[in-house]
Protein backbone atom coordinates (compact mmCIF):
# COMPACT_ATOMS: atom_id res chain seq x y z
CA UNK A 1 0.00 0.00 0.00
CA UNK A 2 1.37 3.38 -1.00
CA UNK A 3 1.62 5.76 1.95
CA UNK A 4 -0.60 8.31 0.24
CA UNK A 5 -3.32 5.63 0.13
CA UNK A 6 -3.31 5.55 3.94
CA UNK A 7 -6.22 7.59 5.28
CA UNK A 8 -5.93 9.03 8.78
CA UNK A 9 -8.48 10.79 10.95
CA UNK A 10 -7.08 13.24 13.52
CA UNK A 11 -9.50 14.49 16.18
CA UNK A 12 -8.62 17.52 18.32
CA UNK A 13 -10.69 20.38 19.69
CA UNK A 14 -7.93 22.91 19.05
CA UNK A 15 -7.84 24.27 15.49
CA UNK A 16 -4.10 25.06 15.73
CA UNK A 17 -3.32 21.41 16.50
CA UNK A 18 -5.48 20.22 13.60
CA UNK A 19 -3.66 22.63 11.30
CA UNK A 20 -0.19 21.56 12.51
CA UNK A 21 -1.03 17.87 12.19
CA UNK A 22 -2.46 18.33 8.69
CA UNK A 23 0.51 20.40 7.51
CA UNK A 24 3.00 17.86 8.88
CA UNK A 25 1.34 14.74 7.46
CA UNK A 26 -0.62 15.80 4.34
CA UNK A 27 2.28 15.02 2.00
CA UNK A 28 2.62 11.50 3.40
CA UNK A 29 -0.98 10.42 4.04
CA UNK A 30 -4.54 11.48 3.29
CA UNK A 31 -5.60 13.34 6.43
CA UNK A 32 -9.14 13.95 7.64
CA UNK A 33 -9.68 16.15 10.69
CA UNK A 34 -12.48 16.63 13.21
CA UNK A 35 -12.90 19.17 16.01
CA UNK A 36 -14.76 16.90 18.46
CA UNK A 37 -15.50 13.29 19.26
CA UNK A 38 -18.98 13.71 17.79
CA UNK A 39 -17.60 15.12 14.53
CA UNK A 40 -15.01 12.33 14.55
CA UNK A 41 -17.79 9.74 14.73
CA UNK A 42 -19.57 11.46 11.83
CA UNK A 43 -16.37 11.44 9.74
CA UNK A 44 -15.93 7.74 10.51
CA UNK A 45 -19.51 7.02 9.48
CA UNK A 46 -18.84 8.78 6.16
CA UNK A 47 -15.32 7.42 5.51
CA UNK A 48 -14.87 4.24 7.60
CA UNK A 49 -14.16 2.22 4.46
CA UNK A 50 -11.13 4.44 3.76
CA UNK A 51 -9.77 5.43 7.20
CA UNK A 52 -7.29 2.94 8.66
CA UNK A 53 -5.80 4.96 11.55
CA UNK A 54 -7.50 7.32 14.01
CA UNK A 55 -5.47 9.60 16.28
CA UNK A 56 -7.41 11.48 18.92
CA UNK A 57 -6.56 14.15 21.42
CA UNK A 58 -7.30 13.01 24.97
CA UNK A 59 -8.78 16.11 26.57
CA UNK A 60 -11.74 17.50 24.67
CA UNK A 61 -15.07 18.95 25.84
CA UNK A 62 -18.11 16.65 26.13
CA UNK A 63 -16.24 13.47 25.10
CA UNK A 64 -12.59 12.73 25.83
CA UNK A 65 -10.35 10.76 23.49
CA UNK A 66 -10.79 7.38 25.17
CA UNK A 67 -14.58 7.81 25.27
CA UNK A 68 -14.54 8.72 21.57
CA UNK A 69 -12.37 5.71 20.69
CA UNK A 70 -14.59 3.33 22.68
CA UNK A 71 -17.65 4.52 20.75
CA UNK A 72 -15.83 4.43 17.42
CA UNK A 73 -14.40 0.99 18.07
CA UNK A 74 -17.86 -0.45 18.77
CA UNK A 75 -18.74 0.26 15.14
CA UNK A 76 -15.32 0.13 13.47
CA UNK A 77 -13.09 -2.32 15.30
CA UNK A 78 -10.85 -2.91 12.26
CA UNK A 79 -9.43 0.64 12.52
CA UNK A 80 -6.25 1.30 14.52
CA UNK A 81 -6.63 3.87 17.29
CA UNK A 82 -4.03 6.09 18.97
CA UNK A 83 -4.29 8.81 21.63
CA UNK A 84 -2.27 12.02 21.50
CA UNK A 85 -2.18 14.05 24.70
CA UNK A 86 -0.57 17.15 26.09
CA UNK A 87 -1.03 15.77 29.59
CA UNK A 88 0.56 13.00 31.61
CA UNK A 89 -0.07 9.31 31.24
CA UNK A 90 -3.03 8.45 33.45
CA UNK A 91 -5.16 5.51 34.60
CA UNK A 92 -7.66 5.94 31.78
CA UNK A 93 -4.93 5.78 29.11
CA UNK A 94 -3.30 2.85 30.94
CA UNK A 95 -6.60 0.97 30.96
CA UNK A 96 -7.20 1.75 27.27
CA UNK A 97 -3.75 0.36 26.38
CA UNK A 98 -4.13 -2.77 28.52
CA UNK A 99 -7.63 -3.39 27.17
CA UNK A 100 -6.38 -2.81 23.62
CA UNK A 101 -8.87 0.01 23.09
CA UNK A 102 -5.91 2.00 21.78
CA UNK A 103 -2.71 0.66 20.29
CA UNK A 104 -0.38 3.50 21.36
CA UNK A 105 -0.35 6.92 22.92
CA UNK A 106 1.82 9.92 22.11
CA UNK A 107 2.53 13.16 23.91
CA UNK A 108 2.34 16.72 22.65
CA UNK A 109 4.24 18.36 21.24
CA UNK A 110 4.27 15.34 18.97
CA UNK A 111 7.31 13.85 17.28
CA UNK A 112 6.48 13.47 13.60
CA UNK A 113 8.89 10.56 13.12
CA UNK A 114 7.46 8.65 16.08
CA UNK A 115 3.89 8.98 14.84
CA UNK A 116 4.84 8.19 11.23
CA UNK A 117 6.68 5.05 12.34
CA UNK A 118 3.70 3.91 14.45
CA UNK A 119 1.27 4.51 11.56
CA UNK A 120 3.52 2.64 9.11
CA UNK A 121 3.94 -0.30 11.52
CA UNK A 122 0.21 -0.45 12.20
CA UNK A 123 -0.64 -0.37 8.49
CA UNK A 124 1.99 -3.04 7.74
CA UNK A 125 0.36 -5.23 10.40
CA UNK A 126 -2.95 -5.02 8.54
CA UNK A 127 -1.52 -6.53 5.38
Amino acid sequence: MDKKDVNILYVDDEEANLFLFHVNFKDKYTVYTATSGLEGLQKLDAHHDQIVVVISDMRMPKMNGVEFVKQAKQKYENIIYFILTGFDYNDEIDEALKGETIQRFFTKPFEMDEIEKAIDEAVAGLG
